[in-house]
């Protein structure tokens, strides 16, 4: 397991009853970042079977967080991670006060220095398709150059290349890995084809 993989797997409408089956697919192909958005049946409950089954040898998330009271009810289930569609600083602080990794979503400069002045572990793209890698690269040029940037939003495989050529740090994947009515062996051959293209870019480097 590459746990420096920079890819997220959004697993958006993801149940408990099939949390368990998709996460050891996903971990397996290689996959070390799960997250489950809020807008998902009973979320809490899916995160928390995942934490307790995964959650030493993986990190599991939230996604779609908007508030500071699905911060502190998330820390309490042993949530490690927290991703937002918005730039909300109160969120930030609170994710960080309770020792958990902020990735908030960004769009504008103005976005991405108030979630990095606020303490985000890095930021969500989002959504990507939409500010392209061109809008990105402008952006890039007056990020931080350590900050981890993530594109979410509109991605595939076909896109990697030039994403992590204009200095992207990885991907959140949503769709195009998993949707509740994708079988199980065709979210492992998503999940294989994400991890190669990664992979490939990085070994030609």
């Amino acid at each position: 397991m590459n746990k420096k993989r920079e890819l997220i797997a959004v697993l958006r409408g993801l149940t408990r009853d099939r949390c368990v089956m998709v996460s050891e697919i996903l971990i397996a192909e290689g996959f070390s970042k799960l997250e489950v958005p809020l807008n998902s049946p009973n979320p809490m409950e899916t995160i928390a079977e995942m934490q307790k089954k995964f959650g030493t040898s993986v990190i599991i998330g939230a996604g779609t967080v908007t508030n500071v009271n699905q911060v502190s009810e998330l820390s309490n289930l042993g949530c490690q991670m927290i991703v937002s569609p918005n730039t909300d600083t109160e969120v930030i602080k609170a994710t960080k006060n309770k020792g958990m990794l902020s990735f908030p979503g960004a769009f504008t400069p103005s976005e991405c220095f108030s979630a990095i002045n606020s303490g985000a572990d890095g930021l969500k793209i989002f959504p990507a398709f939409k500010l392209e890698v061109k809008g990105f690269k402008a952006l890039k040029a007056v990020l931080p150059s350590n900050l981890k940037t993530y594109a979410v939003g509109g991605i595939d495989e076909t896109h990697f290349s030039d994403w992590l050529n204009a200095g992207i740090t990885g991907f959140g994947i949503g769709t195009n890995l998993f949707h509740p009515s994708i079988s199980d062996r065709d979210i492992q051959f998503a999940a294989r084809k994400f991890v190669l293209a990664y992979d490939n870019w990085y070994a030609k480097k």
